[in-house]
């Protein structure tokens, strides 16, 4: 047995087949010479669960764990009587459950340090977007004209406080939602009350011997994820807006070509912005450069890696060294000195792996601590005492390099930042900003619909090869992709957030970019920024022309390498809305059992989205084209119709004529 063991570990690491970053591959093979492993090489000695995998088991009381067959689901029960719908379910709901607490937790941070900024009890953060504090507020029926903006301000805490705490009406963001899609809701009863009421609820129904009725349960598993989408990560969102700024495009490298061995390197790597914006204070202070330089360095290197990057990528055009995949792999090049984590999607094996190359790696959140891990404690009161000392320990680092440096000469240019403003002010400049040339142009036919490409990665798939393939499938049969997370660093360094990256896009889309002067795939941000595409489908049923709720339109979602619970509670929210939402790797149900049927047809027959699976791209993207078929044939807009894009110039003009009359 011992030899057995011995030989497993032996097997090499197929860093093709698992990989189609060029440097991650590039690590990977230093890896292999370094003789340290990765989640790839845990990955392929640990085969996934089949009962797991498919939901088959349950272990929610002592009387089990039970497992129920795949192959048979309904041969046998639970101990307690659970069905399989019943145990599946309850599983789900508590992935959806776990998904939307990480998201609105992150939401409530948020608002915790803009209540600290309005009472003036943090000072080293500020409100920048003021017109989007006005527009926000007034959006909620908030009093603006004549007031200050702190009082302004007081008001709207208090309001998106209720999307949280309230324990009866719905959250404040539901009068965002297209009225007909709200009086669905309403009618189904899942209209949030306020997220700690759904997540605390939900959990109680998993508990054994309380909701075990799977189509009650999936009642309130939308209920829990509409929380999140149209409260907590839609809170989040725009709150980050309004205390860092609302992004707008701008030009920024992507991938581990931009770390620099004549710079002080250091890696963000998380999702709560606060941290970042002031590690970005942190390396820009005189004195720490001074510090740098001292030390031999040429400067200090800022980078993001995971969701934090994204923000800080499409706000500020701060470089991205990497997805979730390629975690492990940016440290094998020995040439970051620092890494700072927070929350969500940080591996654990990063501690361990960052003091083989002599990387200091620090957690700074009191959430998540993590053994073999440095702690120094981020508190938004005084946020430098914390990320000036990294940069200091980082300096320390570079001063004393031990390890091999081998940077991947990778590096891949594109824009970010396509804020909801800044599509609606692209399409129709200054004083016509709306949607009404995407709404024209999809009837028309020029862009056929709307993907929305988001999630993550995961080593049960090749890295980033079903991102990649799926996108170019489907702005190639013109559909315009938006996207958050780590799908948008994978298609980054696949080139395809640049402009000219419309060659790749179908006659109608390509025109459509052309003339706008946009890429043919739009980069939203982090992945609580999904609520950029809800507030997006929003607009484009309030704008008109594509049905009167979100259901109608000809638009659709896809996590291809999906991995976490976020994910889940992001495709429920998605599904509620109203559109379909197509997952990969894996499928946490059984095909045929009524649940699975419930989520990939019963819903839609409801009035809502349904869920889709598929491992491969194509597939996944003539599902999404047919779907986008189906919708356009029932809005009657499958002919094409003759119709002039205008283009900045053209709108110009017409403000001229419309300013001499």
């Amino acid at each position: 047995m011992a030899e057995e063991v011995k030989e497993k570990k032996k097997k090499e690491l197929p860093i093709m087949e698992v990989t189609t970053c060029k440097s991650t591959q590039q690590m990977l093979r230093k890896a292999a010479e370094d003789g340290v492993e990765t989640a790839f090489h845990r990955a392929m000695d640990m085969k996934a669960c089949p009962i797991g995998a498919d939901s088959a088991c349950c272990k929610h009381c002592a009387m089990g764990p039970c497992r129920l067959s795949s192959k048979d689901p309904y041969g046998k029960t639970g101990i307690c009587g659970a069905s399989i719908d019943v145990i599946a379910s309850r599983n789900f709901a508590r992935m959806v459950a776990c998904g939307t607490a990480a998201h609105t937790d992150h939401g409530m941070t948020m608002l915790d340090v803009f209540r600290g900024v309005v009472k003036g009890e943090i000072k080293d953060y500020q409100i920048k977007d003021e017109q989007k504090l006005f527009d926000v507020a007034e959006g909620l029926g908030i009093e603006t004209a004549g007031r200050e903006v702190k009082e302004v301000a007081t008001d709207l805490y208090h309001e998106l406080e209720r999307t949280y705490t309230q324990v009866e009406g719905e959250i404040p963001f539901a009068n965002r939602v297209p009225p007909k899609t709200l009086a669905k809701w309403r009618e189904a009863g899942i209209v949030p009350r306020g997220a700690m009421r759904e997540i605390m609820e939900i959990m109680h129904r998993t508990h054994m011997g309380v909701d075990q009725d799977y189509e009650n349960m999936v009642k309130q598993c939308s209920r829990t994820a509409l929380a999140d989408g149209w409260g907590g990560s839609m809170v989040a969102t725009e709150i980050s807006d309004i205390l860092f700024g609302t992004p707008s495009p701008v030009l920024a490298g992507v991938d581990m070509g931009c770390l620099d061995e004549k710079q002080v390197n250091i890696i963000v790597n998380g999702h709560e912005p606060n941290l970042f914006e002031s590690l970005i204070a942190s390396v820009n202070d005189p004195k720490l450069l001074e510090e740098a330089k001292g030390a031999g360095a040429e400067g200090i290197n800022i980078l993001g890696m995971c969701c934090s990057g994204a923000e800080v990528l499409s706000r500020h055009g701060v470089p991205h060294a990497g997805n979730f995949m390629s975690t492990e792999a940016v440290l094998i090049t020995g040439a970051v000195d620092a890494m700072a984590v927070d929350v969500q999607c940080i591996m654990p094996a990063l501690a361990p792996l960052a003091e083989c190359y002599g990387t200091k790696f620090f957690t700074t959140n009191p959430r998540a601590k993590m053994e073999g891990a440095q702690h120094i404690e981020f508190e938004e009161h005084k946020p430098r005492k914390c990320t000036d000392k990294v940069v200091k320990e980082a300096i320390g680092r570079f001063k004393n390099r031990k390890a091999k440096i081998v940077i991947p000469q990778n590096k891949s240019l594109g824009i970010h930042g396509f804020s909801h403003e800044y599509i609606n002010y692209m399409l129709g400049g200054t004083f016509r900003a709306s949607y009404v040339p995407l709404n024209d142009n999809i009837i028309n036919g020029r862009i056929r619909g709307v993907a929305g490409v988001v999630g993550c990665t995961n080593p049960r798939v090749r890295q980033d090869y079903v991102h990649v393939e799926l996108v170019k499938e489907l702005i190639k049969n013109d559909i315009l992709v938006v996207q958050t997370g780590c799908s948008q660093i994978a298609l980054a360094k696949a080139g395809l957030m640049k402009p000219d990256a419309s060659v790749l896009a179908g006659d109608g889309l390509q025109e459509v970019c052309e003339t706008v002067g946009m890429p043919p795939v739009l980069g939203l941000g982090s992945c609580v920024d999904n609520s950029r595409i809800l507030i997006a489908c929003a607009e484009m049923v309030k704008t008109g022309g594509l049905g009167d709720s979100i259901a109608d339109l000809p638009v659709a979602g896809v996590a291809p390498e999906w991995y976490s619970e976020k994910a889940i509670a992001i495709g429920q929210y998605v599904v509620a809305s109203g559109i379909f939402t197509v997952f990969g790797v894996t499928f946490p149900t059984i095909a045929e059992t009524k649940f699975h049927k419930l989520l990939f047809d019963g819903l839609e027959k409801q009035g809502f989205g349904k869920w889709g699976f598929a491992t491969d791209p194509y597939e996944m993207a003539a599902m999404i084209i047919d779907h986008i078929d189906k919708k356009r044939e029932a809005l009657g807009i499958m002919g094409e119709r003759e119709r002039v894009l205008m283009d900045m110039a053209d709108r110009q003009a017409l403000e001229v004529e419309a300013g001499e009359e």
